[in-house]
C-alpha cells in the first residue's frame, strides 16, 4: 500500500460497539475517521432523515439514499484522502448496504452490489471488521430509544446478522466477538488490523 493509505471499515448490527472501535482504530493509526450515513454535509443531512423515527421509507429509496450520501463520501472524503496517503477509518460502508438493504430488507443483493459500486466507483475496504452481537444484547445495551432502524423488529435483526455472517464468511472479513470488554475487542482489532497493514 505503498503511496496510498489504508482503508478500514467496521460493521455490525445495532449497538455492537463500531462507533468506540473505529474511534479507538483510527487513534492508533492516526486515521480520519468517518462514518456512514454521514461524512459530509450532505451525508450528515441524508442521515437525519435516513434515522428519523416514525418515517415511512420503502426499501429501495432507503437503498438510494444510502448509496447517494456514499457517492459524496468516497468523493469529498475517503479518495482524497487515501490518495494523499493517509489511512481512514469508517463507521460503515458498503456492507452495511448488503446487510441491512440486501438481507434485512430483502432487497437483491446484486442490485444493492451494483448500487454501491457504482456510488463508490468501485472503491472497497483494504479490511473491513466485523463486530458480531446478538441482537438481543445489543437491545439491553441501547434501551428502549433507538432510531428508526433499532425500532425494527427482532426478526428484521436476525436477517441483518445472519446476513453480515454469510458476507464476512465470503469476502474474508475479520470476524470479532463484540460481547466482550472494550479493551479485549480493542485489542484484537488491533493485532488484526495491524497484522495486514502492517502497523
Amino acid at each position: 500500500m505503498t503511496g496510498r493509505g489504508c482503508f478500514v471499515a467496521f460493521e455490525g448490527g445495532e449497538a455492537c460497539g463500531k462507533s468506540t472501535q473505529a474511534a479507538r482504530l483510527a487513534a492508533r493509526l492516526d486515521a480520519v475517521l468517518t462514518r456512514e450515513p454521514g461524512g459530509t454535509p450532505l451525508g450528515e443531512r441524508v442521515r437525519e432523515v435516513f434515522l428519523m423515527r416514525g418515517l415511512s421509507v420503502e426499501a429501495r429509496a432507503e437503498a438510494l439514499l444510502v448509496a447517494a450520501a456514499r457517492a459524496q463520501h468516497v468523493a469529498e472524503v475517503i479518495r482524497p484522502a487515501l490518495e494523499a496517503g493517509r489511512h481512514v477509518v469508517t463507521d460503515r460502508f458498503t456492507g452495511s448496504s448488503l446487510a441491512y438493504q440486501g438481507h434485512g430488507r430483502g432487497l437483491p443483493l446484486e442490485e444493492v452490489r451494483h448500487l454501491s459500486t457504482f456510488a463508490t466507483g468501485g472503491l472497497s475496504a483494504d479490511v473491513t471488521v466485523l463486530l458480531d452481537v446478538p441482537p438481543a444484547v445489543a437491545f439491553a445495551r441501547r434501551g428502549e430509544l433507538g432510531d428508526r432502524l433499532e425500532d425494527e423488529d427482532a426478526a428484521f435483526h436476525e436477517r441483518v446478522r445472519a446476513g453480515y455472517a454469510a458476507l464476512a464468511e465470503a469476502e474474508g472479513w475479520v470476524v470479532v466477538d463484540g460481547t466482550a470488554r472494550i479493551d479485549e475487542v480493542e485489542a484484537v482489532v488491533w493485532q488484526a488490523v495491524s497484522g495486514i497493514i502492517g502497523g
